[in-house]
């Protein structure tokens, strides 16, 4: 497994900035702990939700129940996605999202979910972050 370039320093200065992560995933327990392990990031994470625990995406009950258990009002979060599935779900709990064209689905489906932006790559995350949060 290997991380797009920048993920890594992303999560160090979103934790140093003082910014709860959480991942909502469609796999299951099982394996989002071993690719947290391959690439050492359990530790960046406060809460993790995974496909076999809950309602399947784009059902927004995985997001909420990331935020129940972070005490986070819907609208102070923010859903980072790659797939129209990670959008919808956000749409669905009230929370605003942002989509990553670089995943399994083309941009023009992304956008037509009406994220807060719609960027080509995980490395302009930092900067959008930096300008918009």
């Amino acid at each position: 497994m290997e991380l797009f370039p920048g993920v890594r320093e992303l999560l160090i200065d979103l934790r140093g900035r003082g910014h709860r992560l959480a991942v909502a995933t469609g796999k299951s327990r099982r394996g989002l702990d071993r690719a947290l392990e391959a690439v050492g990031l359990a530790q960046h994470f406060d809460a993790t939700r995974c496909g076999d625990e809950t309602q399947p995406k784009p059902h927004p009950a995985m997001l909420l129940e990331l935020l129940q258990a972070l005490a986070i009002e819907p609208q102070r979060s923010l859903m980072i996605g790659d797939t129209s599935h990670d959008l919808e779900m956000a749409r669905n709990a009230g929370v605003s999202a942002i989509g990553v064209c670089s995943g399994a689905h083309p941009a023009h489906s992304l956008r037509a979910l009406a994220p807060l932006a719609c960027l080509q790559s995980v490395s302009e995350l930092g900067p959008w972050l930096e300008k918009n949060g």
